[in-house]
């Protein structure tokens, strides 16, 4: 499925929408270019899942924990794992399989240790659209579940 937004709203609400229709158990990587609205889109997520704190991109920490709302969401940013090991050092897989969703940036450092039911999510600038301009592709969700 590929969706074009034209504005940071637009791209923010996108993700909101996805938030509200997430069940428990899934999986999303997230990819994109530095600037393309990761941040934005995975704001969106939290706020479709009804979590009221603000969410930023965990930079210097491998995970970022929200519990307040209708689901536990997991921000992973694995941009600076140096090995695999730090994976399992913070007991990855408690919470892939656990009971909240898992949105994971970089996702491609971590490959091997994902499972095969993922929601791949791209997104894409194109500057002769417009500076706004994002084409966000998402692999493995079906159009109607997002509607």
């Amino acid at each position: 499925m590929i969706i074009e937004t034209n504005s940071a709203k637009e791209t923010f609400e996108l993700g909101k929408r996805l938030g509200e229709k997430a069940v428990a158990g899934q999986i999303y990587t997230l990819n994109g270019d530095l600037g393309t609205g990761k941040t934005v889109f995975t704001q969106g997520v939290a706020v479709g899942l009804g979590i009221k704190e603000p969410v930023n991109s965990p930079t210097f920490t491998i995970v970022q924990e929200y519990e307040g709302g209708r689901l536990p969401f997991y921000h992973f940013d694995v941009y600076r794992i140096g090995d695999i090991e730090e994976m399992e050092e913070i007991g990855y897989d408690d919470y892939f399989f656990g009971k909240g969703i898992c949105l994971i940036e970089w996702a491609e450092l971590i490959e091997e240790l994902l499972p095969e039911s993922i929601i791949a999510i791209t997104i894409e600038k194109n500057p002769e659209k417009g500076f706004d301009y994002r084409k966000i592709t998402i692999d493995g969700l079906a159009k109607t579940e997002m509607e």
